[in-house]
């Protein structure tokens, strides 16, 4: 676009935006003559990803502000009266970061001018609370501000239908097509009331059915260190623990109460370096049975244990298995699902269990609408313990279950890592890394991408690839997506854009067959080497 459309574009946004913050932005920007970051911000709009609008704060199309959220609620209102939803109920969450409450009171305002009847959470909550809502209150939509564990300056917009899972093909794309055809905000009626603010009768129903998920007669002796990575997990965690009657949870203070700037952490994600640092100091000064973490909005839950001296983070694949396990065990029955890029140990678990299991595409919202799904989880530290409260992954509910468990092998005079080491000689050794890379320029993703589709790798750390598959054109089993896997002799590689974020992944597993425990440690050191080579060769023939 030429420099004087986009002056003109730009114009005509600050003419009616209704934040004098981005407002006030705009105008220094426009008055600078900034236009590279005027192109930036006016070269496209955001899309929905693997959880539905994301991006940094800003004034422009291609940033999350009020004009945007307009917009967004404006054409997910469309769509609703469109498919018969004329009068429907839309409840509406949001967290602690920046602007969520005016994107939550601005989704509420146009769903009223819409004629939908709305109702908003009446406080920051954790985003399975407003998926349970969706559900329990049978409402047809539910929106979600929340950028979940992306960066302080960043927010996001996630969209659920009235099944209480989120967005899909293809909703998101009519979806879309309606927020496009929105010429101006001037034709988007935004009463000032007439939407309901939910009471605790929500919450508490979440938490009454939290107790579901706990076996009646389980121990429920698990010491445990908490942190909510400064989001607005602590409260219902809290309360949660206190009605299954475990011990109160420690809290890693410094980041127990709710901070959109995430002070303590460089991205409040657990799984990035350092995140976890306060906590494994609290739980050295303690010596709890266990440390879980909670990302901002509490959908997602970290977990680590003692390892030797010291502590250390388990992966959410082993997280993911520890508790199918311990769902086997109990003897739960329904389909056992997971995502593409998450270990095929689950797939081994629910067979030798007898169980229906499912592979999906990224995200939950393609986990949550596998038939008859009785577990189903991610190895980004999501897990779905019980779908028919929560379609969606939930860091409460999975956070109780693995204190349940750590209660029971702590009766036994065992601890997690015990259990994973009977998978492992039951299973094979499935041993999974990550090479993720993050990118100021989008290009370098799509030449990587390239790069692998046009000189395909035919080996890795010397295994033979014995199928490459080019998931754009989809499979027997899975539609089309952005991504690459390759099947290896004992090994697994699959490449793919972040939905949410502005990386590149690539998933990698290995599994090593080990007889007894004695040879675990052979079997752990071939694999870890295993994975270095595979990191090293895919890193080159991506050049990344």
């Amino acid at each position: 676009m030429q420099d004087d459309a986009l002056i003109a574009q730009a114009q005509a946004w600050l003419a009616e935006d209704p934040d004098p913050d981005t407002r006030e932005e705009l105008a220094r920007l426009l008055d600078a003559g900034d236009h590279a970051e005027i192109a930036a911000r006016f070269g496209g709009t955001l899309q929905f990803g693997t959880a539905g609008l994301r991006g940094e704060l800003g004034a422009g199309p291609m940033r999350m502000n009020r004009s945007v959220v307009i917009r967004a609620a404006a054409g997910l209102a469309a769509y609703l009266r469109k498919h018969g939803h004329t009068d429907g109920l839309v409840v509406i969450g949001y967290d602690a970061r920046h602007k969520s409450r005016d994107f939550a009171e601005d989704t509420a305002a146009v769903m009223t001018g819409a004629g939908l009847r709305a109702a908003v959470l009446n406080r920051p909550l954790p985003t399975p609370v407003l998926a349970f809502a969706i559900r329990h209150l049978g409402a047809v939509a539910g929106v979600e501000v929340t950028a979940s564990h992306n960066p302080p300056r960043d927010n996001g917009y996630k969209v659920y239908l009235g099944d209480g899972s989120q967005i899909v093909p293809p909703a998101d794309a009519e979806i879309a097509a309606e927020i496009e055809a929105v010429a101006s905000l001037t034709t988007v009626p935004r009463p000032t009331e007439g939407w309901e603010i939910l009471d605790d009768t929500v919450l508490d129903a979440y938490l009454a059915r939290t107790d579901a998920v706990l076996s009646e007669d389980s121990p429920r002796t698990a010491r445990t260190v908490y942190t909510a990575m400064h989001g607005v997990g602590k409260d219902v965690l809290l309360a949660a623990f206190a009605r299954a009657g475990f011990p109160e949870p420690v809290l890693v203070a410094e980041q127990a109460d709710p901070d959109p700037e995430f002070p303590t952490v460089a991205f409040p994600n657990p799984e990035e370096p350092g995140a976890m640092d306060l906590a494994f100091a609290k739980a050295r000064e303690t010596d709890p049975d266990l440390v879980i973490a909670n990302d901002p909005d509490a959908d997602r839950c970290a977990a680590a244990v003692k390892d030797g001296a010291d502590w250390r983070m388990l992966r959410g694949d082993e997280v993911g298995a520890l508790l199918a396990a311990h769902l086997v065990r109990r003897g739960a029955t329904g389909t056992f699902a997971e995502s593409i890029v998450s270990s095929s140990l689950l797939g081994r678990i629910a067979g030798k269990a007898g169980l229906p299991y499912e592979e999906t595409l990224t995200g939950f919202k393609w986990i949550a609408r596998v038939e008859g799904l009785r577990y189903g989880y991610e190895e980004a530290l999501g897990y779905c313990v019980d779908p028919d409260g929560v379609r969606d992954k939930d860091g409460i509910t999975a956070a109780l279950l693995l204190t349940e468990l750590a209660s029971g092998l702590k009766a036994e005079g065992r601890t997690l890592l015990d259990l994973l080491d009977d998978l492992a000689v039951e299973h094979g050794l499935h041993a999974t890394d990550q090479l993720s890379v993050r990118v100021q320029d989008l290009g370098l993703i799509a030449s990587a991408m390239r790069r692998l589709r046009d000189q395909p790798p035919t080996e890795l750390a010397g295994l033979r690839i014995t199928e490459a598959e080019d998931l754009t054109r989809g499979t027997k089993s899975l539609p089309p997506t952005d991504g690459l896997r390759y099947t290896l002799d004992g090994a697994r590689v699959v490449v793919r854009p972040s939905g949410t974020e502005p990386k590149l992944k690539c998933y990698l597993e290995v599994v090593v067959p080990v007889a007894t425990r004695a040879g675990l440690p052979e079997a752990r050191a071939k694999a870890t080497a295993l994975l270095a080579r595979i990191k090293q060769d895919l890193s080159e023939a991506a050049g990344i």
